[in-house]
């Protein structure tokens, strides 16, 4: 799997930006993607208080939060019997995979300290080749080039885990954006493996919200049987924290915990229409310091 040309463009900016104070380099972030200029002393925008998340927010709850695995065992620790993907193997090594006994016909491989990268796996892999896959994983730290200090408090691991759903066919997201224990819109991605991509912007009653996405399918989504279910784990997943993002999938009607996110987005999504950036923004309470 290549890496998508916005990636390397992204890693590309934050390299040349990997110099400069902080606030400096988010301010210069933000303006180049969102394309307006950051408030950090007093945000409003739901965008600015990810960013003020990022430069200021050094609570250890966001380290665990970026830890994936420390992330699934919040999850059953906080909402026991909550279902969360059986993790095959961990370590620093992804060569060690091919000797897990009992290794699955279908896996998934991920980094559990940081985001966007994913190698999905079938049978027993070459070891030097899966060396070779994931070479740069470890020593990836998204938390020092983008400021994302969460993940800098992660373990550097790489682990695999259980694949979810038929292989080739990634299961619908379900993205519960909390605010100290509130549910307060739900992003749905379908088709994420293919060219249908469709998402859409809920309400906690399964009201399509009027936020335009980029992606497809203009038609909302069938409300699922489980989404009660759904939105109760989220409900006690985000208790008492001022903001976080509870990702799900829905397996033949089970809630299965995805992770935890701290910073949707990197703090960079350009929203549509701009005013809900501000209306999504004054949810959330931002924490003293």
């Amino acid at each position: 799997m290549s890496v998508p040309l916005g990636h390397r463009f992204d890693n590309a900016v934050w390299r040349a930006l990997a110099a400069l104070p902080l606030p400096t380099r988010r301010r210069l972030g933000y303006l180049l993607f969102v394309q307006r200029p950051l408030s950090l002393r007093a945000p409003r925008l739901f965008s600015e208080k990810v960013n003020w998340r990022i430069v200021y927010d050094r609570r250890p709850i966001l380290g665990e939060m970026c830890d994936k695995l420390r992330a699934k065992e919040l999850a059953v620790e906080r909402v026991p019997g909550l279902r969360v993907p059986r993790v095959l193997w961990s370590g620093t090594d992804a060569g060690e995979l091919a000797a897990v006994p009992d290794l699955p016909d279908h896996w998934v491989l991920k980094p559990n300290h940081r985001t966007a990268m994913v190698h999905f796996g079938a049978g027993r892999p070459d070891p030097q080749w899966l060396r070779e896959r994931t070479r740069g994983w470890v020593e990836d730290v998204l938390g020092q080039r983008q400021g994302e200090w969460g993940y800098s408090q992660a373990r550097h691991l790489i682990f695999a885990e259980e694949l979810l759903g038929s292989p080739g066919q990634r299961p619908d997201d379900y993205k519960v954006f909390c605010f100290d224990g509130r549910p307060f819109m739900i992003q749905h991605d379908q088709g994420r493996s293919n060219r249908r991509h469709g998402r859409h912007f809920m309400t906690p009653d399964w009201q399509l919200l009027p936020v335009a996405s980029g992606h497809g399918d203009p038609h909302a989504p069938v409300r699922p049987p489980a989404f009660d279910a759904l939105l109760d784990a989220a409900v006690r997943l985000s208790n008492g924290l001022d903001f976080v993002r509870v990702d799900f999938y829905l397996i033949d009607d089970e809630v299965v915990f995805g992770e935890l996110t701290a910073y949707p987005g990197g703090g960079l999504e350009a929203w549509q229409p701009r005013s809900f950036d501000r209306e999504l923004g004054s949810q959330w309470t931002l924490p003293e310091q």
